[in-house]
């Protein structure tokens, strides 16, 4: 049985159709790349992975159950959402922000157990922020932080973990550090979806890429199936060279000498 599998899903913001007939079927415990240009459809699939908007057509399944029936605490021990750019209003600690994600396990005023406090130091210290615990969330830089909300959803224990654009506005060691991070995690039985601006990122991390261009996935499959001159050429409106990388084997893409003007920069 498929782990997520999406039929026929369309979503649309009034009258305008931003996901159109989008299938897939992912098996397994993979790290999953969304690529596109903007305003593709990116965000929009994976909140419809979540639950969070609902599709006019189609379905999403999880384990073999519809999304759209499940109620939000069944959703939230299933799936772990970790949005762009994560702000707390309130001077909370990281423990205290990482102990929210055991709220789908306790009970209406229910005090938290020592198996939550466990579970909440496991997801730290596989995040790298154990060492945080006691300094306020906003006190801390930008991959430090997401870090912090990586490990709050995954002290919900889900299978599956969705990420809007993780790394977009860190610098190069935190984007490493925290993709390095996600994909380890799929060896702990987690299949992680990430939503990716950088194409040789994504090449170089995922096991699988969704490629999408005007709300549809053009193309689907492992990075060297994906990442082709004429794929890129067609999602992206540029011209492109694709070499391999001769570290880790992974398509590496360049902007072709033949460039024009008018294209747009990945």
């Amino acid at each position: 049985m498929s782990i997520v599998k999406v039929e026929d899903l369309h979503f649309s913001y009034g009258k305008i159709e931003v996901l159109r007939g989008i299938n897939f079927d992912i098996d397994g415990f993979k790290m999953v790349g969304i690529i596109g240009a903007n305003g593709c459809g990116k965000t929009t699939l994976l909140k419809n992975i979540s639950g969070y908007l609902k599709p006019y057509r189609g379905n999403v399944y999880i384990a073999g159950k519809n999304v759209s029936s499940m109620n939000s605490r069944e959703k939230a021990r299933l799936i772990g959402y970790v949005p762009q750019d994560m702000y707390s209003d309130f001077e909370f600690s990281c423990i205290d922000i990482v102990m929210m994600g055991r709220i789908p396990y306790l009970r209406r005023f229910q005090k938290e157990t020592e198996n939550d406090l466990r579970i909440v130091r496991e997801s730290m210290m596989l995040t790298d922020t154990w060492n945080l615990r006691d300094r306020y969330i906003n006190e801390l830089s930008g991959g430090q932080r997401q870090r912090v909300y990586i490990a709050r959803a995954l002290a919900q224990q889900p299978k599956i973990l969705l990420l809007d654009e993780p790394v977009s506005h860190l610098d190069v060691k935190y984007q490493i550090d925290i993709l390095s991070m996600l994909k380890q995690l799929t060896a702990k039985n987690i299949l992680i979806f990430s939503v990716l601006h950088d194409i040789n990122l994504s090449s170089q991390f995922c096991d699988v890429i969704l490629l999408l261009d005007s709300g549809k996935i053009i193309s689907k499959g492992t990075p060297d199936e994906v990442l082709t001159v004429e794929n890129i050429k067609r999602a992206f409106s540029i011209d492109a060279d694709v070499f391999k990388n001769p570290v880790s084997d992974t398509p590496y893409i360049i902007l072709s000498k033949k460039r024009g003007e008018d294209q747009r920069v990945v």
